[in-house]
């Protein structure tokens, strides 16, 4: 075709270098090239022309040269650009809605799943969710919940171990510290006893109880979560030469007082009379200003209004604690109740075990021994050594007769915790003489 006019030549340029030339430049709109191979020896052979602008005169021929046009391809570019920018975007927002999804899924499964796990713990509980016609709501923590706090059971956050299995300290979120009562599938202490502790402590809520903050169960896992008690059990420090100095006398008449409130609250003024039938020094927890509360409801038996006594086959607890009547038949009551708080104070007087072997001369047992010498006039032989020199001699002395009452053989001849609490916090109360007990071994 005939090229149009007003353009540009370059000279000594081949046809990619005049290609090159028109792209380079943004003003250029087409170019042509022509080999001009008649041209002398010395002359430029090449015909680059350039147009900057409009086309103008341009025409149609038979003869003439190739003329390439160059397209605007700048808003390619610019929407390949926005592209290159869209896209990474609208991904990374769609990868942020799939997580979001996914978080709310299983936010809504795991309470779902709590959901569910709590109607199934109601009605799991539901047989027996009922003290003095009042509905018990059982507060449920998750086994996750539980690991974490523990930091999965380690040793290092061992408090103790017993027969229903060990306890852990733990920190709940939030920061609120716990005991973990964790029941070893061994244990003693079955699935009813799990059950009938969770039901009495979770609503049975008093300065001398211990308090339950929550429960759990998981597969073959039993827990139960109280309140954390830094100073442990009365037999850390009543049984531990090192330890003991910190009972001193208006300590130890602190916890026995305390002791016997627990006692009196479940007997008497809880909704419906609740019989321990396990208590003992390890079963006793001291705050941190050592105010006992009475722990392990495990096997403790709700008694109803017109109720006063009861009968099993299977006898559970610790000997030495247990009275004659519960020990060889399987009867107890209130009163049994009465012989093991007995038993105790005498251990609380005396820094003694109710029937360990002692370093003392004919000792079969605590109540044996507390007998005799009482009977022989000697009663201060029973007081600790680290009490003595400094203990009001009188009161002491009176514990030790309201112990040795507690614990005579025949129920009817036991008084109840009422009497208990009247005659220790009464000085001019007028005590009976105890009966001699059947554990007593003759000289």
């Amino acid at each position: 075709m005939k090229v149009p006019d007003k353009f540009l030549h370059i000279q000594n340029k081949s046809f990619d270098e005049c290609t090159a030339e028109c792209n380079c430049n943004c003003s250029c709109t087409a170019y042509a090239y022509a080999n001009l191979s008649r041209a002398g020896a010395m002359a430029d052979s090449s015909r680059c022309l350039v147009w900057l602008g409009e086309l103008i005169d341009a025409g149609k021929g038979t003869a003439g040269e190739n003329l390439y046009f160059r397209l605007a391809d700048a808003p390619v570019e610019k929407k390949i650009s926005s592209v290159k920018i869209v896209l990474p975007i609208v991904a990374f927002l769609l990868l942020l809605t799939c997580i979001a999804l996914v978080w709310m899924y299983k936010c809504r499964g795991k309470r779902r799943r709590r959901e569910n796990q709590n109607k199934l713990m109601q009605g799991y509980f539901s047989t027996s969710n009922r003290l003095g016609g009042e509905s018990t709501e059982f507060p449920f923590v998750s086994y996750e919940d539980i690991l974490s706090a523990t930091n999965f059971f380690a040793d290092s956050n061992l408090l103790g171990r017993g027969g229903f299995g060990k306890v852990y300290k733990g920190t709940l979120k939030g920061g609120n510290e716990v005991a973990v009562k964790r029941l070893s599938k061994g244990s003693k202490q079955g699935i009813v006893e799990f059950k009938n502790e969770v039901v009495l402590i979770a609503k049975l809520q008093r300065k001398n109880l211990v308090r339950l903050l929550g429960f759990c169960i998981q597969e073959d896992e039993k827990l139960l979560i109280y309140e954390y008690l830094p100073n442990k059990s009365l037999d850390a420090f009543l049984f531990d030469a090192a330890r003991k100095h910190v009972l001193d006398w208006l300590t130890r008449f602190k916890i026995i007082k305390g002791i016997a409130r627990g006692l009196l609250y479940l007997h008497q003024d809880s909704r419906l009379t609740i019989i321990h039938r396990d208590l003992k020094a390890s079963n006793i927890l001291l705050d941190t200003e050592m105010t006992p509360k009475i722990s392990d409801f495990g096997m403790a038996r709700i008694f109803g209004a017109n109720q006063n006594h009861a009968k099993t086959t299977r006898v559970a607890g610790t000997y030495g604690y247990m009275s004659p009547e519960y020990a060889i038949g399987g009867a107890f009551s209130v009163k049994s109740d009465t012989y093991g708080f007995g038993a105790l104070l005498l251990e609380i007087v005396s820094g003694l075990k109710i029937s360990s072997p002692q370093h003392k001369t004919n000792f079969c047992s605590l109540i044996t021994y507390a007998w005799r010498v009482w009977e022989d006039g000697n009663a201060t032989e029973l007081v600790d050594s680290s009490i003595l020199p400094s203990c009001p001699l009188q009161e002491v002395l009176r514990c030790i007769h309201v112990g040795l009452l507690c614990v005579q053989d025949h129920p009817d001849d036991r008084p109840l915790m009422s009497s208990v609490m009247f005659m220790i916090e009464n000085e001019s109360a007028l005590l009976p003489t105890p009966k001699q007990p059947v554990y007593f071994s003759p000289k």
